[in-house]
């Protein structure tokens, strides 16, 4: 099989380790993800997934190793500069404002507003005014393809657990991304809802974003994923296309107890 490009490789993290309490919840990790990939994260219970999530987009800080995206160093960068370049995650409980309008959550996610600076406020009125409007437009146009525009005055905390994991998701696309990372989007997800999310990340793929997504539902890992890369007890198990995981002896050993 031919190398990847470094051009290819949208997210690079090698030899991460992470250590709590003397206990290796990851150790001497590697991941890619190429650039207009969907990318699986699996492995059981307790194998460091979440953990692995976390340094990659550094809520928490490695014991060692590096994380490159689309070419830059990130891993001394906060949360919230990696975000600036592209790089968003989302939660596998929802984070969302309960008491915001569905349609504050998305405007609140808009990056660079005008209205961020005080004098620009008072001296640049109506460039604000017309950012705004375009900002309410295009949150509604992203409600309404996830079929939440009904919705778009309701308080966030009056949706369901599904929709919630969808107003997250759509809320990121208002950032622009380059690569979301997605914790477990199926999980607690009724199966209709499920089927609408994974036509949703298909089509956001199509247009260009790149994703790596943990999550438990195999079926979801299998139809959506293009590299899926396998952790157990923080390390590396396996890394391969959904047909070779699925084939693979020591993945359905430790992975599937088979």
């Amino acid at each position: 099989m031919p190398q990847d490009s470094p051009a290819d490789t949208l997210l690079q993290a090698t030899e991460l380790s992470k250590s709590f309490g003397g206990i290796k919840a990851v150790n001497n990790a590697r991941l890619e993800v190429n650039r207009g990939s969907i990318t699986g994260l699996i492995g059981p219970n307790g194998a460091g997934k979440t953990t692995l999530f976390n340094l990659l987009s550094n809520f928490i800080e490695p014991d060692s190793g590096a994380i490159l995206f689309d070419n830059q160093p990130i891993h001394s960068l906060p949360a919230h500069k990696i975000a600036t370049l592209g790089f968003i995650r989302t939660f596998q409980v929802a984070r969302v404002l309960s008491r915001l309008s569905v349609l504050e959550n998305m405007l609140l996610a808009t990056p660079n507003q005008t209205g961020e600076n005080f004098f620009r406020v008072w001296f640049q009125q109506g460039k604000l005014r017309t950012e705004e409007r375009q900002n309410k437009a295009r949150a509604m146009d992203i409600l309404e393809s996830v079929g939440l525009a009904a919705k778009a005055y309701d308080y966030a905390g009056a949706l369901s657990g599904g929709q919630r994991k969808l107003l997250e998701i759509a809320r990121t696309l208002m950032t622009n991304p380059k690569l979301i990372l997605l914790d477990e989007p199926a999980a607690g997800v009724n199966p209709t809802l499920i089927n609408q999310i994974c036509e949703h990340i298909i089509n956001w793929n199509q247009q260009g974003i790149s994703f790596l997504i943990i999550e438990h539902n195999m079926d979801v890992i299998m139809t959506l994923c293009d590299r899926v890369w396998v952790l157990a007890e923080g390390t590396n198990l396996a890394e391969g296309t959904p047909e070779e995981i699925q084939n693979n002896q020591l993945v359905l050993e430790a992975y599937l107890g088979q």
